[in-house]
């Protein structure tokens, strides 16, 4: 099966391990994985060990078979994208200039002339009209980065992160600082172009809810070790979010039959009785 594979990776920060020996996969084509877990159970280390960002001690990497390692830096940045948390601050560009530029990045040969690789400059600026207005974010084009909200920034992020077509797409924590209407939009668009380009998505996600609708894969991460991976019914249990957030929870399907996390208080509260483990 084709898609992004995980084995026996280790990260150390220091003399301090993150993340010891994650084996998952393969992460499928087409499909969104989201990334769960607590603060500190390791998964921003996770996105950027595997965009290459950060160094792994041990443990191999591989999409559709072929070894991560192996592949040219270069080409490894052409083929996964990686969207930290935020965009830096103070940042001049405007927005669709900005697009046009992470366009233009996966392309080896620089420069900005009127023709490169047989892809014209006006074919770019089409491209990145074409992701603003999926993201329903085009009236945004001539406004200056360092003129956006939180929200709008991470917008902008996203469409920067879509137009350069990769073939892993790293998200993390997309939805943070995004209103209701922004976080359903993005999460169906993320999922459309997921599906339609066949690639292999990996969000970052704190709302389990938002995971449980929308996204077809999950991996829960607690110190540094998979607890579970699979499809988020098999991910997301009362056990595992009582042994990772010490939580006595319950899912429960609503009217439409979406299933959902209900939170009845800390496992060991007084007055909540723990549910047994399913």
């Amino acid at each position: 099966m084709s898609g992004l594979t995980i084995h026996d990776l280790c990260v150390d920060y220091g003399k301090r391990r993150i993340l010891d020996s994650l084996s998952a996969g393969p992460l499928p084509r087409g499909q969104i994985t989201a990334l769960l877990g607590p603060n500190g159970s390791g998964k921003s280390t996770l996105l950027r060990a595997l965009a290459g960002l950060t160094r792994a001690q041990s443990g191999t990497l591989s999409l559709d078979g072929e070894p991560l390692a192996l592949s040219a830096a270069s080409a490894r940045s052409h083929s996964v994208v990686y969207l930290p948390q935020s965009l830096p601050a103070g940042v001049r560009l405007q927005v669709l200039e900005s697009v046009v530029v992470a366009c233009r990045a996966t392309r080896s040969n620089g420069g900005f002339g009127a023709r490169r690789n047989g892809v014209s400059q006006a074919d770019d600026l089409a491209h990145a009209h074409a992701v603003l207005r999926r993201l329903d974010i085009d009236d945004l084009a001539s406004r200056s980065l360092d003129e956006l909200s939180g929200g709008q920034r991470q917008l902008v992020g996203i469409a920067q992160a879509l137009v350069r077509n990769p073939h892993v797409l790293l998200l993390d924590e997309p939805l943070s600082a995004l209103d209701l209407n922004h976080q359903f939009h993005v999460m169906h668009v993320l999922r459309d172009v997921t599906r339609e380009s066949g690639i292999v998505t990996v969000v970052v996600l704190h709302d389990i809810n938002a995971a449980m609708r929308a996204c077809e894969c999950a991996m829960l991460l607690h110190e540094g070790r998979i607890v579970r991976f699979g499809s988020p019914p098999e991910v997301v249990t009362p056990a595992t979010l009582g042994q990772v957030f010490g939580v006595v929870a319950r899912i429960e399907a609503c009217s439409r039959g979406h299933h959902q996390v209900l939170i009845d208080g800390l496992a060991g509260q007084p007055g909540i009785a723990s549910r047994p483990p399913q």
